[in-house]
């Protein structure tokens, strides 16, 4: 059966007319919105408020805003140490370091003291092992006098390594306690939030939405400090760890310095037992 031009043209026509309506309704919903929101910055209600991290601070409760600078602090507390230990790390195993070279080869405790610089770890650790071999010169057990040797050097590393990580474990502290720190305060902030709403007697988020904003800002702050200070704190284990192995080196190095001299002390005692005795050379 033929088909009229007027039928075709039909669907054309319905779809033309429902483009005009849409794009008419379309322009009616963005002049109410409009509307809203120069009604909402008259009223002063939500675009009145500063959205800033300032501004939140601002108008927060009292115990957000208490929360918000301690957690201020810890983070200030947390860069604070990270860069002081930084140095202090840096420097601590560079004195090793240059101490295992200083020493390394030295045939005797007093030639590797002269070498060794003083007040350092590494004169530490030589004046210790010199100071036990003349208190123990007339022993006749050696293998004693390096039992008591290493126990000297033993002590002098655990304090060394215990002197350098003071101060991870407020980094420790601050990782593990801020974020639930922040939740403390983005629950009373949001709680806070629930009550002003009972009072408006509203549920339009031109009411709830600064509150709520101002109490994840407490959050984000508690995030800001503890990321950091997990990250410094896995940071200095390891570094610490290093330090601590260096120390080893160096403990070990002191050990093979002293055993030289033990042996000479024995073979004079061998040769002059009487001398040696009373403690005059060969």
């Amino acid at each position: 059966m033929p088909v009229s031009v007027e039928y075709l043209s039909q669907p054309h026509s319905t779809m033309g007319a429902n483009m005009k309506r849409g794009i008419v309704a379309a322009c009616a919903f963005a002049l109410v919105g409009f509307a809203s929101c120069d009604a909402w910055a008259a009223d002063g209600s939500f675009i009145g408020h500063d959205l800033s991290p300032y501004g939140m601070f601002m108008a927060a409760d009292m115990v957000v805003k208490a929360v918000m600078i301690g957690l201020a602090a810890a983070s200030l507390a947390t860069w604070t140490i990270f860069l002081m230990k930084s140095v202090e790390v840096m420097r601590a195993r560079r004195s090793v370091r240059r101490a295992i070279a200083a020493i390394s080869g030295a045939p005797s405790l007093s030639a590797a003291c002269d070498q060794a610089t003083a007040r350092t770890i590494g004169h530490r650790f030589l004046m210790a092992a010199v100071e036990e071999l003349r208190a123990s010169e007339l022993a006749l057990d050696k293998n004693g006098v390096k039992e008591r040797v290493q126990s000297r050097l033993d002590r002098i590393e655990v304090g060394a390594g215990r002197a350098l990580a003071g101060g991870t474990g407020v980094l420790a502290s601050i990782g593990s306690l801020a974020p639930f720190v922040g939740l403390f305060g983005t629950v009373w902030g949001i709680m806070n939030s629930f009550i002003g709403i009972t009072k408006a007697q509203t549920t339009n988020l031109a009411v709830v939405a600064p509150g709520i904003a101002e109490a994840l800002l407490a959050t984000a702050i508690g995030l800001l400090a503890a990321i950091p200070a997990v990250l410094f704190y896995n940071f200095f284990a390891r570094s610490i760890g290093g330090y601590r192995a260096l120390l080893g080196d160096l403990h070990a190095e002191v050990m093979r310095i002293a055993s030289r001299d033990l042996d000479r002390l024995s073979m004079r005692q061998a040769r002059n037992p009487e001398g040696a005795l009373h403690g005059r050379p060969a």
